[in-house]
């Protein structure tokens, strides 16, 4: 029996082998050694193609007429041998340029950009809102309203000064337009053309790229006033490792102690200033692709460090045109921004309709003293010990 195994074994390998080595290349006799159809559909299919039939066609001076009579069409190349040196970068460039990649002259990864940002990109970030939206609801549903406990005192403690809530709202405000307008170009195409056509969105569009590009300025300017007020008060501490324990009383068993910003909103500030500052910098090479690329030098550390090559990467490409700038760099802020996104969304609940109290902070500046006591007790003691010692003397 044993026998019988290993004999059908080596039968169906030599079966296999017989079949690969009468497996013929792709016949483009009635292409003219051209790409034909099933070249074309593997590329948009996004499939792996041998495409060295035509990256190896860029001419050879072999066959340019000889020295002595008419020179031949460019030396032995024929214009679509020039063009796919071109396509192909094979072709020996001078430039009176200076800078990275300014020897490429045709750059093909736009559809791969394209397929991406179209695809995956809008798909799972719009899933990733709405499944929060959806997350929130229910949480609403089966746990309400997180109620003050205590009866509450009619007194009020000041929790944020003036120019505080500016920079909290002029980044609220800046960033709540950048997403509008960033979503509305970036799904513009595959869902408000067919809704409201070519000319309506094309003003819509033109509006929104004029609202993004300068209110990010508001956005970046906010980003540096929060991070200068708060920082201080957003240094981890352990009273957070305790806070988090106890899941922050959202679930019942009351409120744990917390200073001025819980560990929840420390979370939350940190997200803000990370995720924050990158789509500020991704932002900025958006604007200025020539004078701030990113990624070829991110790339270059990342080499250095033998990161992409411990995930199976290898060597990632550091010479990249400024469109290829570009492209990374609009991934990467519209990937970041959906992420921030998606934590704001969060915010926004519990700063709102999510909790009692909450929204008096930002839009009064002043809470109930006891909504207070209850969610930063630590703050709270501190500042009526403060009180009660100024007023002593």
């Amino acid at each position: 029996m044993l026998r019988l195994l290993c004999l059908l074994v080596f039968t169906m390998t030599l079966t296999v082998s017989a079949q690969a080595q009468e497996a013929e290349p792709t016949d483009r006799s009635a292409t003219g050694g051209a790409q034909t159809l099933e070249d074309i559909m593997k590329r948009q299919e996004g499939l792996k193609l041998d495409d060295s039939f035509r990256s190896g066609v860029t001419g050879s001076p072999d066959n340019a007429a000889p020295i002595s009579d008419q020179l031949g069409t460019l030396g032995g190349a024929s214009d679509p041998d020039l063009w796919r040196a071109y396509r192909y970068n094979s072709a020996a460039i001078t430039t009176q340029a200076r800078g990275p990649a300014v020897d490429v002259l045709i750059q093909d990864g736009g559809m791969r950009w394209l397929l991406f940002r179209e695809g995956p990109l809008l798909t799972y970030g719009m899933g990733s809102l709405g499944v929060m939206v959806v997350l929130l609801v229910l949480f609403y549903l089966i746990r309400g309203k997180i109620r003050i406990d205590g009866e509450k005192t009619g007194q009020t403690i000041l929790r944020f000064k003036s120019a505080e809530r500016f920079a909290h709202w002029l980044l609220a405000g800046s960033f709540i337009l950048l997403g509008i307008t960033g979503i509305i170009t970036l799904a513009g195409r595959k869902f408000f053309i067919p809704l409201f056509g070519h000319e309506a969105f094309a003003t819509v569009a033109v509006a929104s790229k004029w609202i993004h590009n300068n209110v990010a300025w508001a956005f970046i300017l906010a980003l540096v006033l929060v991070f200068v007020f708060w920082v201080v008060h957003n240094l981890p501490d352990r009273t957070d490792i305790n806070w988090i324990l106890k899941g922050g009383g959202i679930l019942g068993g009351g409120h744990p102690p917390a200073k001025k910003f819980n560990a929840g909103q420390k979370f939350i500030f940190w997200s803000v200033i990370i995720l924050g500052g990158s789509i500020a910098a991704s932002g900025l090479s958006l604007l200025f692709p020539f004078e701030l690329p990113m990624f070829a030098a991110t790339f270059d550390k990342l080499n250095a460090l033998g990161l992409p090559q411990l995930v199976g990467l290898g060597e990632l490409n550091t010479a990249l045109a400024p469109h290829e700038e570009m492209q990374y760099a609009q991934l990467w802020h519209a990937i970041v921004s959906f992420v921030l996104m998606v934590i704001v969304i969060a915010h926004i609940y519990i700063g709102s309709v999510g909790m009692e109290g909450a929204y008096d902070a930002m839009g009064k500046g002043e809470v109930e003293l006891q909504w207070a006591r209850e969610h930063h007790s630590i703050w709270t003691a501190e500042v009526e010990k403060a009180k009660s010692e100024a007023s002593s003397t």
